[in-house]
């Protein structure tokens, strides 16, 4: 074979070559449980492509998750190690999270690392806001609030931010329950106000919860379609 197609076949062969990071699974899950702080864990990758790959930056798209890798450059298929930290802070649910590292292979300039983050609930709310009207009547509107976790909580105090509303509660299922009752003393003026629930919990971050209750002007009604 001519020593020239040798050197295009090369050419070719040097443009097709890149690296390729892979986690082998669709996102890294985090599964804190209700009392931590934070949650780490520690996930594997590889270089399933046909070149040296090297990591020049990497960046958490939210402040509550960070990552850092073992190392800066990784051979074609070398596995590598990477350290995820979590802060779960007041997170409930599940939340999807990217950390995007940028090489310097131009067929993968940024490589996103997917995590998925499952917090389960340890107080629900529902609703969550009481809501009336201007002009409404002054009826009372409740909200159920049902504490999940492994151990049970009471209610020990709850203190308006407003005081234009009166409030009661009580329990419907020993340390699981609670149905709180709000009722406003006038529905002339405009309110925003939240109710601070005091709660026994041992985990700090749950001593204290908020539901809220409003007064606001009703929707204009749109308009009637014109024939």
């Amino acid at each position: 074979m001519p020593a020239y197609r040798l050197i295009l076949l090369a050419l070719a062969s040097s443009a097709i070559a890149h690296a390729e990071l892979t986690l082998g699974v669709p996102a890294i899950e985090l599964k804190p449980k209700p009392e931590d702080e934070e949650v780490q864990t520690i996930f594997k990758f590889r270089n399933t492509g046909e070149k040296t790959v090297k990591i020049l930056g990497l960046e958490s798209a939210c402040s509550c998750l960070s990552s850092e890798l073992d190392k800066a450059e990784y051979k074609p298929g070398e596995e590598g190690t990477g350290t995820a930290t979590f802060k779960v802070s007041t997170f409930v649910g599940r939340h999807e999270k990217i950390v995007i590292a940028t090489t310097d292979d131009p067929k993968q300039p940024e490589w996103q690392i997917h995590f998925i983050l499952d917090v389960p609930a340890v107080v629900d709310i529902k609703p969550k806001t009481l809501q009336w009207f201007i002009g409404d009547a002054a009826a009372p509107k409740s909200c159920l609030v049902q504490f999940t976790g492994d151990e049970p909580m009471k209610i020990v105090q709850i203190t308006p931010t407003r005081e234009n509303v009166s409030f009661e509660w009580k329990e419907l299922k020993e340390g699981r329950e609670y149905l709180i009752t709000v009722t406003p003393k006038t529905t002339q003026d405009i309110t925003l106000g939240a109710l601070k629930i005091e709660t026994n919990s041992a985990i700090a971050k749950y001593r204290h919860q908020l539901a809220f209750f409003s007064i606001s002007r009703k929707p204009e009604p749109e308009a009637a379609a014109k024939p």
